[in-house]
C-alpha cells in the first residue's frame, strides 16, 4: 500500500517529453508574435485564440498531468471546458442582442 492507495500507480514522464512541449509552446509564442506584425484583418483574432487555445491545451494536458490522469479528472476538466463554453456563448448572445452598441 502506497500513500496514495493500494491501486495508485504514479505516472513518471520523462523530461524529453517536458522539453518537447516547452519547444511547442516556444515555437507557438514565436508564430504568435509573427502573426501579430502581419494585418490579416479580423483573422488575426481568430488564428491568435487557435495558437492560445493550442497552447492551453498542451500546458493542461502534460504539465498538469490530466493526459494520465482518471477518467473522473478528465470530466472534471470537460466540465470546466463545458462552463466556460456557456459562459462565452451567453455573454456574446448578451452583445448581439444590444441594437444600440
Amino acid at each position: 500500500m502506497t500513500e496514495h492507495g493500494p491501486e495508485a500507480h504514479p505516472h513518471v514522464v520523462p523530461v524529453r517529453i517536458y522539453l518537447l512541449v516547452l519547444s511547442a509552446l516556444m515555437v507557438g509564442t514565436a508564430i504568435t508574435v509573427w502573426v501579430a506584425f502581419i494585418d490579416l484583418g479580423p483573422i488575426n483574432t481568430v488564428i491568435a485564440l487557435a495558437i492560445a487555445l493550442t497552447k492551453a491545451t498542451l500546458v493542461v494536458l502534460y504539465f498538469m498531468h490530466v493526459r494520465y490522469s482518471s477518467p473522473l479528472t478528465w470530466l472534471a476538466v470537460a466540465g470546466g471546458v463545458a462552463w466556460l463554453v456557456i459562459l462565452i456563448v451567453f455573454t456574446l448572445a448578451d452583445f448581439h442582442s444590444r441594437g444600440w452598441v
